[in-house]
């Protein structure tokens, strides 16, 4: 399965272009990452079938990193082709687009910037698809 970051806004370079980076390099799944303008309503363009659409919302579900992986393995085998997450932009996501969205999904109530979302969707990828291979980064405390 396709991972594949959809970012509105443009991260430059600098220290959160780094961590980025950083975790997206360590992952070993097919992975796209596709950055669009950080103006318009958010419209992201159709998916290749079958896929799944995860955007990240303040008002999504919170996953435990276990929860997250186990979710990326259930797309995975039921035969999603790609799973697409999407950072919106400033204003958030339209309600269309949320209503449509396969999870929303949250990391924690308070409202991230774009930059710091990206190197959290990052690491969470990079930590669910080493989960997934039996890889030892994840620790259950």
């Amino acid at each position: 399965m396709r991972l594949h970051v959809v970012a509105h806004g443009r991260i430059g370079r600098g220290p959160e272009a780094d961590l980025v980076d950083r975790y997206l390099k360590r992952i070993t799944w097919p992975l796209t990452l596709t950055e669009l303008s950080d103006a318009g309503s958010g419209k992201v363009a159709d998916l290749p079938s079958p896929a799944v659409t995860i955007l990240l919302d303040e008002r999504g579900t919170a996953l435990t990193s276990r929860a997250f992986a186990d979710r990326l393995a259930g797309w995975r085998d039921d035969g999603m082709r790609e799973a697409r997450f999407v950072i919106g932009p400033a204003d958030g996501h339209g309600e269309t687009a949320r209503a449509n969205a396969g999870l929303l999904l949250s990391f924690g109530p308070a409202t991230w910037p774009h930059l710091l979302v990206r190197g959290m969707l990052a690491e969470q990828l990079y930590r669910a698809t080493s989960l997934l291979a039996g890889h030892p980064y994840h620790r259950d405390g």
